[in-house]
Parts: structure tokens; C-alpha cells; sequence
């Protein structure tokens, strides 16, 4: 996705226009906006080096906020400067650390809506980009398995096919945040919470959250016989990434 910068203009456009244009055109019209990099291992990088030389000023605020709509939690942004403070100085550390604050005092919260997000998704972590979390709501054995599934931010699962001989396939019952959902061949939906998505057995797939935020659906499985599901290959950040544009 391509970054469209004005600060640079906005700011030095009259005193110093090449510096300006270099700004906004170079620095964020090809450099950021490069394929070699998803935009959160930029940001991620970006807010390394600022840290590392001290630079704790506007411009730095400005990327701890780039960073955070790029996916950035406040769970690693708060990682990403303790492991810092070892390299670029504890003073540094503690200085990007009262920024950090301020700009994601009013993160959501992470994640679960009503039902609480649960524990790590682990059994499935395989099959998802990012972590997930899973809270069972009923007993497989006793009746039709409903469960909360969270996604953090920018987290989504692998393209899978849910197969049955009879009936099955999934209804996702969206309860918090926004997340995405896309068959195979057509556009990306948008999801928030009160949405419902029916899933036919066969259909190839991949949901999850949005690049900016949690989200939870329940997951229910729809009663079936010989059901099973088919584990394809992973959303890539080029594909995932895009969305934001191509369903405006």
C-alpha cells in the first residue's frame, strides 16, 4: 500500500521544498511504501532507531502512533523497549516509555468482548499469522461446539476449507472489534460487532482482525456428518495488507 505523506509540505514547503518533496515523496511515497517490509516491521524498526539515538521528540510520537495503526500492540510496543533499554540505555528507554503511554493510553482493551478472550490458541497456532486466543463456550460432547476466538490486531487465519459429506460448515457470530472475512475469488468483507457470517461447507476462506484492533467472533460449528477441515496456505501480508484500500 502506497503511503501519501503531506507533512513535509505542510511544514518546511515554502522554507525548504526539496527537502519537503524528499520527505514526502522518497522517504514515504517509495522507501516506506517498498515491498521488501510489511509496514509494522517498519514502524517496529523505525521506533528502534529513534529510541537508540535518544530522539524522544514530536517526530517520535508521530511514529509510535504510525506504528500503532500499523498493528503495533501496547503488549509489544511495551516488549519491544524493555528489550531496547539493554542496547540504547535504560534513560532512553524510560523516555520513549512515557510517550508510549500517552499514545496508547486509550488502546482497546485486548481483546474478548463479553466472553473473555481466553487462553492461547496453541493447538491451532500453526494455522495463524499473529496470536490467537480461544474460549470454549460449550461441550463438544453434549451439543453443538460454540467458542470465542480472538485475533489481535492484524492476526488472522490461514485460508482452510470446512468439508462435510452432509450439512457442517461454520456461522462466525461477530461480538467485538473489527475483524475481515474473505472467500476465495471475491472481495474482502468488513466485520464489527452484531455481524453474522455463514460459512457453507466447501467454501475456502480466511478471517481475522483488522490491522488496527482486536477482534472476537463466536465460532460455531454447524452439525454434520463426516466433517473435517482442510488447512491451505497462509494469508500474505501483501494480500492481507492491501484490504484497506481495495474496500473503500
Amino acid at each position: 500500500m502506497k503511503i501519501k505523506q503531506t507533512a513535509g509540505r505542510d511544514s518546511l514547503g515554502e522554507f525548504a521544498p526539496q527537502f519537503a518533496a524528499l520527505n514526502d515523496d522518497v522517504l514515504f511515497g517509495e522507501v516506506w511504501s517498498g515491498d521488501g517490509l510489511p509496514q509494522k516491521t517498519r514502524s517496529i524498526v523505525t521506533v528502534c532507531a529513534l529510541v537508540s539515538k535518544g530522539l524522544v521528540d514530536t517526530s517520535f510520537r508521530h511514529h509510535l502512533e504510525f506504528a500503532k495503526k500499523n498493528g503495533v500492540t501496547k503488549r509489544e510496543i511495551a516488549a519491544i523497549l524493555t528489550h531496547l533499554a539493554f542496547y540504547a540505555g535504560w534513560p532512553n528507554a524510560w523516555a520513549a516509555f512515557r510517550v508510549a503511554k500517552e499514545v496508547f493510553a486509550e488502546d482497546e482493551p485486548e481483546g474478548g468482548g463479553m466472553f473473555g478472550r481466553g487462553e492461547p490458541n496453541t493447538a491451532f497456532a500453526k494455522y495463524f499469522t499473529g496470536n490467537s486466543y480461544l474460549k470454549p463456550l460449550t461441550d463438544p460432547k453434549q451439543t453443538v461446539f460454540m467458542a470465542n476466538v480472538t485475533f489481535e490486531p492484524a492476526c488472522r487465519n490461514h485460508w482452510h476449507i470446512h468439508k462435510a459429506e452432509r450439512g457442517g460448515g461454520q456461522i462466525l457470530l461477530c461480538v467485538s472489534g473489527r475483524g475481515w472475512y474473505r472467500e476465495w475469488g471475491k472481495p474482502a468483507r468488513a466485520l464489527s460487532e452484531g455481524d453474522v457470517v455463514v460459512i457453507p461447507a466447501g467454501v475456502k476462506h480466511w478471517h481475522g482482525a483488522q490491522k488496527d484492533g482486536w477482534f472476537s467472533h463466536i465460532a460455531v460449528e454447524a452439525p454434520g456428518e463426516g466433517t473435517s477441515t482442510e488447512w491451505c496456505e497462509a494469508v500474505t501480508d501483501e494480500e492481507y495488507f492491501a484490504l484497506g484500500e481495495e474496500t473503500k
